[in-house]
């Protein structure tokens, strides 16, 4: 009786976990890009006419974060591509 239990275990936890995986990291890849896209507007927006306009400082650490976030978001679309194709 416990065979069959391991045996139930092994074939179908493989089968809900892929799912699971592709789903959690195409949540994450949107949150990411989303956030990114927000915090890629706001820079611009500050950079042209926020308190500290004309400031390059602004542009390129907002910008770099916004990159980073961006690239974040998709690479995990990316990856959940990859467990799906496996």
């Amino acid at each position: 009786m416990l065979g069959a239990g391991k045996h139930f275990v092994r074939h179908v936890f493989p089968a809900v976990i892929k799912p699971i995986r592709i789903l959690w990291n195409e949540i994450i890849g949107f949150i990411f890009l989303a956030i990114g896209v927000m915090v890629s507007f706001s820079t611009w927006r500050n950079f042209n006419g926020g308190q500290a306009a004309g400031n390059p400082f602004i542009l390129v650490m907002g910008g770099s974060f916004a990159l980073m976030l961006l690239y974040l978001g998709w690479s995990s679309f990316r990856r959940a591509k990859k467990i799906s194709r496996s």
